[in-house]
């Protein structure tokens, strides 16, 4: 397969996509195209990727990692248009605070919240950065499919770290590796693009460009171990009820059923 072009599965949070370049990784440039994209067509996204939903097919509904969290101070990585916030504020959590790298993002969530008689500590900046989040601080930081997104993976799960309480929470989703690898055609999955290769990509997708990597599970792991972080939980297994539910027969279901297409770690910070 040509390194140049390879084929990459699941951008966002479902659907596939076609060709990808793959591009030299420079943090400025990777903030630049990715902020540029969630100020303009980010919002058409974000269905299956605010909570409940960690992801296509897996539910908070179903695996219960936050438990209660009212009294709580939580801090989302990655917030979006702010739902996810609204679905913890809604549980009384007693802080909500949240960074994303978008402006209009964040003027979203700072709306959305605000009709629905909640507020948050909105700040914009990218993950990796400094940004004035207090640390030793939260009882729950948590990203919902917005984690992937760093160029910096073990320097952010550090900062996390730092944001955390001891014996504070960290839970997270992102697209699983191995969906990225094989894509479904001719009712048969077929693999497209090497595992092993975390090089940086660009996508053109039908509005908008995206630069990212798709990391190995063993890097997610073995970052949180250097944070000081212990995994309690992982849940890689598409949810089957959410599937009828939908009564969802499209390839992307049927791919589900057969391997992991989202991924969801809950570690407590040492």
């Amino acid at each position: 397969m040509d390194k140049g072009s390879a084929f990459s599965t699941n951008i966002i949070g479902a659907g596939e996509v076609g060709s990808v370049i793959s591009v030299d990784m420079d943090k400025n440039d990777v903030h630049k195209t990715n902020s540029y994209y969630w100020d303009t067509y980010g919002n058409d996204f974000l269905g299956a990727i605010v909570l409940p939903f960690y992801g296509s097919f897996v539910s908070e509904e179903k695996c219960q990692l936050f438990g209660d969290v009212s009294g709580k101070k939580m801090l989302e990585i990655g917030c979006g248009n702010g739902q996810s916030l609204q679905y913890h504020g809604e549980r009384q959590a007693s802080e909500l605070w949240a960074v994303d790298i978008s402006e209009q993002q964040i003027e979203k969530a700072a709306q959305h919240l605000k009709t629905c008689g909640l507020s948050a500590n909105l700040i914009c900046s990218p993950m990796e950065e400094e940004c004035g989040i207090p640390t030793d601080y939260f009882d729950f930081v948590y990203s919902i499919y917005a984690i992937g997104w760093t160029t910096d993976l073990e320097g952010t799960f550090r900062r996390i770290a730092s944001y955390l309480k001891q014996d504070g929470v960290f839970i997270f989703s992102w697209s699983h590796p191995i969906h990225k690898c094989v894509v479904a055609e001719n009712d048969m999955l077929a693999f497209k693009k090497c595992y092993f290769d975390e090089s940086w990509y660009s996508v053109s997708l039908e509005k908008g460009e995206l630069s990212l990597s798709d990391r190995k599970l063993s890097t997610y792991v073995n970052a949180l171990a250097k944070a000081g972080f212990i995994i309690e939980e992982m849940i890689e297994e598409s949810d089957e009820d959410i599937i009828q539910s939908r009564n969802d027969d499209s390839d992307f279901a049927k791919k589900a059923k057969m391997l992991p297409v989202t991924f969801v770690i809950k570690a407590r910070k040492l």
